[in-house]
């Protein structure tokens, strides 16, 4: 079986290399490219690839996390890679927040690329060597935590919490002194970590796990 392969960063002469070296590989075929969050939704929903290899820093359109989020939550089976050279803990546990099911530094070798692609396709999670010990401390961490939702951070918990409680998006603003539109992509953040399609399911999964009590 061939794995399709959307490539989505801003650098053109990036994306020129990563697709030479792809269509070296066998099995492997480069369905897409996209250098912003836009055109990364378009190309992904046409293509549907099997892995998309996502650059964090893009400097139009919204950020690599958010497109992350944004595919993640318009369809959870979305696997996304990470390329990129930001290794600082905030941008890998964000990346991880999002969705990604791997991190890679631009830095890494074509078989540890090629390796990572057919790993992340498989449905395995897997990050490069700088990065994977402080992975493996957010993952460990994610489990032993007392939070019914370990991937949310505390703000997103107390947005979750008063949505849970049926307050609309004006009144969780005024309760927790933030903007709408704060509020709004809070929101939007949470639909993705929980991998939800929409306000009523991530209410009904915040009620199952004990959240949105008087």
């Amino acid at each position: 079986m061939t794995l399709r392969v959307v490539i989505v960063d801003d650098h053109p002469m990036f994306r020129m290399g990563v697709r030479s070296l792809l269509l070296s590989l066998d099995g492997i075929e480069v369905a897409g490219e996209a250098a912003d969050l836009p055109a990364a939704l378009e190309v992904v929903a046409t293509v549907q690839p099997d892995v998309v290899l996502m650059d964090l820093h893009l400097e139009a359109g919204g950020s690599g996390v958010e497109a992350t989020a944004a595919l993640v939550r318009r369809d959870p089976r979305v696997r996304v890679l990470v390329v990129t050279m930001l290794d600082d803990d905030d941008s890998v546990f964000a990346a991880m927040r999002a969705g990604a099911r791997g991190y890679l530094l631009k830095n890494a070798s074509p078989d540890e690329l090629e390796r990572a692609i057919r790993a992340v396709a498989n449905g395995d999670v897997l990050f490069s060597g700088p990065v994977a010990q402080r992975a493996l401390g957010f993952l460990t961490g994610a489990r032993t935590s007392g939070s019914p939702f370990p991937e949310l951070t505390q703000r997103e918990l107390d947005v979750l919490d008063l949505v849970a409680r049926g307050l609309d998006n004006l009144a969780v603003a005024r309760r927790l002194s933030l903007s709408d539109k704060t509020v709004r992509n809070y929101l939007s953040a949470i639909l993705a970590k929980l991998r939800v399609a929409d306000r009523a399911q991530a209410i009904v999964r915040a009620r199952e796990a004990g959240l949105g009590g008087a």
